[in-house]
């Protein structure tokens, strides 16, 4: 590539950054506001604990089921066509969120939560796009500004309980549903900001400048067999995606039930607006541990290498789920806990994205990452649907042991598949 391409595709790249940085700030509206009401509405509107993690586990069945469909849109429109679709869709199903609290309909609440999962696939589909045109020295810190990014909207959106209740309030519809109209309007900001300057589209630069003579609109390969052939054809794309799986799952299992657990410690205060607002300011942190610090990651993914980075993260997993499970009585040891599964999260999928990407050709790599996100999405779905009734039988401290024994396991694969000097 000559001198004059490396300068427009440099040039290209930085715009790519900054629009699908701050697309990502207001996308993640959505999702933060569907997280941290979730189980309350859930047991709300259907009247039984067993049902707590079941909105969370119906927004990471929709990401797994559109996280493909997302990938094939991609490959034949370009990722600009995909990402503004997804958002379009979620902004639907924040309609649906919004018309289950007034109605009371627990099941219009699990389609609504539903549709709000492709939400969550746009934003995973982003942190991959951005790395499409960027410089191999230079995809951690690119993929993790993208991710870094969402910390805006997703801390923001456990804290639209109150504004959301004035809004309501206004409106004359009940309380809850007033942190999702401000949801729905940061995706349609969104999907405006995708639509209008997500130019050039990164994955139709890509195929240009590798002489790739694919045209938009004609079918390509993106099936979930295909994203699996490539990924088990490579031991360390393996060890990446079991990586990447494990910790969303564990992630999404422990932060699903703990505004919940909030609630039981918080006794006859548990329905007390303070009380709803302490839940959303700890799922804050929360997200915040999960995005903010992300940058970091990707410095250190470039620097001293994903796998190791990717370790980093597991270790830290461990470090939060014995906190919770240790000493789940204490509010401010559960609260760090929340913290440091954040980070190890963020560490995790950072570096384990970044290490997919790096293993593989370009051709390979949107099968697999579609076939990476279906997969995380539904072990994440797999993860909160098994949370519920182990709260109900063993209490908090059994879903952090049971989290506890599947990263060691995840660990134990990362470092049989994988070069460490990576």
């Amino acid at each position: 590539m000559n001198s004059t391409a490396l300068s427009t595709t440099g040039s290209a790249q930085r715009r790519i950054v900054r629009t699908l940085s701050t697309a990502q700030i207001f996308s993640g509206l959505g999702t933060g506001s569907t997280l941290s009401l979730g189980s309350i509405l859930a047991v709300d509107l259907s009247g039984s604990e067993t049902w707590a993690g079941s909105v969370n586990t119906a927004l990471t069945l929709g990401t797994a089921a559109t996280a493909i469909p997302l990938s094939q849109l991609a490959l034949a429109r370009g990722r600009r066509v995909a990402l503004a679709t997804g958002l379009a869709g979620a902004i639907a199903g924040t309609a649906l969120i919004i018309g289950a609290v007034v109605t009371g309909l627990f099941v219009l609440l699990l389609a609504g939560a539903l549709m709000v999962g492709l939400a969550s696939a746009v934003n995973l589909q982003a942190r991959f796009a951005v790395t499409d045109l960027a410089e191999p020295a230079r995809r951690g810190r690119d993929l993790s500004l993208v991710v870094w990014a969402i910390t805006i909207g997703a801390v923001a959106g456990p804290n639209m309980v109150g504004p959301g209740a004035v809004l309501a309030g206004w409106l004359g519809i009940p309380a809850l549903s007033g942190p999702f109209l401000i949801s729905a309007a940061g995706m349609v900001i969104g999907a405006g900001i995708v639509a209008l300057f997500l130019r050039p589209d990164p994955l139709l630069a890509r195929r240009a400048l590798d002489g790739d003579n694919l045209q938009p609109g004609k079918k390509s390969s993106g099936s979930w067999r295909a994203g699996w052939q490539v990924v088990r054809e490579h031991p360390t794309a393996r060890g990446a995606v079991i990586a990447v799986v494990a910790a969303h799952a564990v992630m999404v299992a422990v932060m699903s039930m703990t505004p919940l657990h909030m609630q039981h410690h918080a006794g006859h205060a548990a329905g007390h607006p303070d009380t709803i607002a302490l839940i959303g300011f700890t799922l804050s942190l929360h997200v915040a541990g999960m995005y903010a610090l992300s940058p970091l990651m990707g410095w250190l993914t470039d620097r001293i290498g994903a796998a190791k980075t990717v370790l980093a993260g597991m270790g830290t997993l461990i470090a939060a789920v014995a906190l919770t499970g240790l000493l789940p009585s204490n509010m401010t040891v559960v609260t760090a806990g929340l913290i440091l599964l954040g980070l190890g999260w963020s560490a995790a999928t950072v570096a384990g994205s970044t290490l997919l990407v790096s293993t593989l050709t370009p051709a390979q790599r949107v099968p697999a990452q579609g076939f990476s996100d279906a997969t995380m999405s539904l072990a994440g779905a797999a993860g909160s649907a098994a949370a519920g009734p182990i709260m109900a039988a063993i209490g908090f401290p059994g879903i952090s042991s049971m989290a506890a024994l599947l990263i060691v396991a995840a660990s134990i694969t990362l470092l049989r598949k994988t070069t460490i000097r990576r």
